[in-house]
C-alpha cells in the first residue's frame, strides 16, 4: 500500500477553497497510485483559526465541508485523512474538538480528537477544545493504524526527558497494537527546528519499532510560518520520503518495500530562513488581498533586505521602492538606494522630506519655545517619512512593508506612526547580525543586486548630523546575544553578565530599554516568527507594569 503526504498550504477560513485542494490532490494521489492520502492539521479550516473557532457557523460550516469532502472523492480509490473541527460528545465541558477523519469511498471510517492541547508559545487550544478522552487504533487494509495529531506526539520523549503531560498518546496507540504511526501537524517554522523535529520523529519510530508517517501544513498565516517538510520514516528511525520545504507538494511512501520519494531541500538554515520570511510575506499580501507592496528604501541594510525579499516574494513588477531623503541624508543613501531598485529591477520614487520637515519646524516652534533640538525633532522626520508610505498605499492600495529589525524594535530604536508604519514587519524577528548574513544569500541569489556598499557602511538612521546607530547603542555583535539571552532564553542580567564576559551595568542598560519599550511593539504591524520567542504572538507581557529586572 502506498501513502501521500498531501503538505497543502491551507488559507484560515477558507474552507471551500481548503476542500478544494484536497479534492485536486486526492486526483494527485491516485496518479501516484497512493490508496491513502494524509492531509494536516485542521486542513479544512487552516491553522490557527483562532476565535473563528468561536463562532456556531464556523464550526458547523466545517463540519459541511468535511461531507463534501467525502462525497467529492468518493469515487476515487484513495481514503483520505484530513484535520477539522468536531462536535464533543461529552456532556459537559467545550463543544468543539481538534479532530481528524479518515473517509473512504464517501463515508467516515474513523474519528480521532485530539487529547493533549497544547497552551504555551504560540498556541492556544485550550481555549477552544474539549479534549479526547482516549487514543485508538483503526484498522485498514489489513494495518493497524494510529493517528495522532501534532501535540499528540511530540510528548513521546526519550526518557529523562522532561514531559509536560500525564498522557503518552504514541505510548497508548503502540500498546494498542498500532502497526503504523501516521501523525498530522501545523507545526509552526522557527529556525534549527527543522532538524530537531525530524530527530524526535525518527527517535519515536526507533524506539516503537514502526513505520511513521509525519504530514506538516505549509503557508503563511499571518505571523507564523509554516514549513512543511513533511517526512516518513521507517521502523528503524530512517528517514525513506520527504517533501520539501516551504512549497507545496506530495510524496509517497510505499509500505511494502518502506521506500518513498524524497525531495530534501534547505539543508543551508540561513537559506530556509530567507526563504520562511518570503513565503511569510508572500501569503500576508495575497491571503490579505493586497497585489503591489511599498518599502521605504533608505540605502541601508534593512530595507535593501526587505526590497529582495518582497521581490522574491510577489515579483518585482508589484514592487516600489520609495526613498525619501531628509536634510541629514547623506548622498551616497540616495545613490545605493537607487541602484539597488535598479539591480533588483523595481520601480524607483523619490520623495525629498526636507521642505516638509522644516514647514513642520516652522508650525511647531512657536508653542516649542526655545526648548533645544532633541529626538523630537529627529522624530518629525521619521513619522513624515511614515505619513508619505500611508498615502501612496492608500493611493494606490499597496501594503507598506516595514523595514525594522528585532534589534531595534527589541530596544526601542525605532519611531511609532514614522519607521514603524506598515501593514507587516517582515524582518522584525530578525537580529541585526543574522539580517547581514541574510542580505549576504540574498545578495548570492541575485548576483550582487545590493550594493556592496550597503554591506560595509555604518548603520545609520541618519536623523541627524554624523549619526550612527552606535551612538545610541553598543555594536550589535554585543547586543544581539544580551538580546537572545533576555528575550529568548530568559536569563537574568547576572547571568548575562558572566556567560558573556560584560559590565552588568551594560547588560542592565539594554533589558531596561527592552521593558520599557513594549508600548512600541504592541502598536507595531504584525511580523514574521523565525526564532524561539518573536515580539507578538507568542509573547504576552503588559505593557502598564513595574517589575524590573
Amino acid at each position: 500500500m502506498k501513502i501521500a503526504l498531501g503538505q497543502i498550504n491551507p488559507t484560515v477560513g477558507a474552507l471551500e477553497a481548503n476542500v478544494d485542494r484536497m479534492v485536486l490532490a486526492a486526483g494527485e494521489a491516485v496518479a501516484a497510485g497512493a490508496r491513502l492520502v494524509v492531509f494536516p492539521e485542521l486542513s479544512i479550516t487552516g491553522y490557527p483559526p483562532q476565535d473563528l473557532v468561536e463562532k456556531p457557523s464556523f464550526a458547523r460550516r466545517t463540519q459541511e465541508q468535511l461531507l463534501r469532502l467525502a462525497r467529492e472523492t468518493a469515487e476515487l480509490p484513495v481514503a483520505v485523512v484530513c484535520g477539522f473541527i468536531g462536535t464533543s460528545s461529552e456532556p459537559e465541558g467545550k463543544l468543539l474538538t481538534n479532530s481528524a477523519a479518515v473517509i473512504d469511498k464517501g463515508q467516515l471510517l474513523f474519528r480521532q480528537d485530539k487529547m493533549l492541547l497544547p497552551t504555551y508559545d504560540v498556541f492556544d487550544e485550550w481555549r477552544y477544545f474539549e479534549p479526547a478522552e482516549k487514543q485508538s487504533v483503526f484498522d485498514f487494509e489489513g494495518r493497524r493504524i494510529g493517528l495522532t495529531i501534532c501535540e499528540d506526539a511530540w510528548n513521546d520523549l526519550q526518557s529523562g526527558e522532561r514531559l509536560l503531560y500525564d498522557r503518552n498518546p504514541v505510548e497508548e496507540l503502540v500498546r494498542d497494537g498500532a502497526e503504523l504511526l501516521i501523525s498530522i501537524n501545523a507545526s509552526p517554522f522557527e529556525m534549527d527546528k527543522r532538524h530537531a523535529r525530524r530527530e524526535l520523529f525518527c527517535g519515536i519510530a526507533r524506539r516503537r519499532g514502526i513505520p511513521l508517517v509525519w504530514v506538516n501544513q505549509v503557508g503563511g498565516n499571518d505571523q507564523l510560518v509554516f514549513d512543511g517538510s513533511s517526512f516518513a520514516a521507517d521502523s528503524q528511525g530512517s528517514v525513506v520520503a520527504a517533501a520539501r520545504s516551504f512549497e507545496e507538494d506530495l510524496v509517497c511512501i510505499d509500505l511494502e518495500t518502506v521506500r518513498g520519494d524524497r525531495r530534501e531541500s534547505h539543508t543551508d538554515e540561513r537559506e530556509a530562513v530567507y526563504d520562511a520570511l518570503v513565503l511569510g510575506t508572500r501569503d500576508y499580501i495575497r491571503k490579505c488581498g493586497f497585489r503591489k507592496v511599498l518599502v521605504g528604501l533608505s540605502g541601508g541594510l534593512d530595507s535593501s533586505l526587505v526590497a529582495a525579499i518582497a521581490m522574491d516574494a510577489v515579483g518585482r513588477e508589484n514592487v516600489t521602492g520609495i526613498a525619501m531623503p531628509g536634510p541629514y541624508s547623506s548622498g551616497h543613501s540616495l545613490a545605493d538606494a537607487r541602484e539597488l531598485a535598479k539591480g533588483l529591477g523595481i520601480r524607483f520614487e523619490v520623495l525629498p522630506i526636507t521642505n516638509a520637515y522644516e514647514e513642520m519646524l516652522r508650525m511647531l516652534d512657536p508653542v516649542f519655545g526655545d526648548t533645544p533640538r532633541d529626538v523630537t525633532e529627529e522624530n518629525i522626520q521619521a513619522r513624515l517619512r511614515g505619513l508619505a508610505l500611508m498615502s501612496l498605499s492608500n493611493k494606490w492600495g499597496a501594503i507598506v512593508l516595514t523595514t525594522g529589525n528585532k534589534s531595534e524594535l527589541a530596544v526601542g530604536y525605532c519611531t511609532l506612526y514614522g519607521d514603524m508604519c506598515g501593514g507587516l514587519a517582515v524582518i522584525s524577528d530578525i537580529p541585526k547580525t543574522l539580517a547581514y548574513r541574510l542580505t549576504e544569500f540574498a545578495n548570492r541569489r541575485h548576483v550582487n543586486a545590493i550594493p556592496a556598499n550597503i554591506l560595509l557602511k555604518p548603520p545609520s538612521a541618519e536623523l541627524r548630523p554624523d549619526q550612527k546607530d552606535s551612538d545610541s547603542l553598543p555594536p550589535y555583535e554585543v547586543l544581539d546575544p544580551i538580546l537572545k539571552a533576555y528575550v529568548e532564553d530568559f536569563a537574568g542580567p547576572a547571568e548575562i553578565a558572566v556567560a558573556q564576559s560584560l559590565p552588568e551595568e551594560l547588560v542592565r542598560d539594554i533589558i531596561r530599554k527592552v521593558d520599557l519599550n513594549e508600548y512600541k511593539r504592541q502598536q507595531a504591524a504584525p511580523g514574521l516568527k523565525v526564532t524561539t520567542k518573536a515580539f507578538g504572538i507568542g509573547r504576552r507581557f503588559p505593557i502598564a507594569q513595574r517589575y524590573r529586572e
